[in-house]
């Protein structure tokens, strides 16, 4: 599933490179410690790696 804000898909970015061991877990914060705990390594990727073309900065849901 890719992101659908820039802002969605930097916090996969984090959490993906916790995973990876390149960041500590205990500094995650947010929506990033709750896709460290909930998704593997692989949806992490996906998510992370979309294009950041035509996405939003935040995604806004009413």
């Amino acid at each position: 599933m890719p992101a659908k804000s820039e802002s969605q898909q930097m916090a996969a970015g984090a959490a993906l490179a916790a995973k990876r061991g390149e960041k500590k877990a205990s500094e995650l914060k947010g929506a990033s410690k709750s896709m460290y705990d909930s998704m593997d390594e692989k949806e992490l990727e996906k998510m992370a790696s979309a294009s950041r073309k035509d996405k939003p900065k935040h995604n806004h849901q009413s």
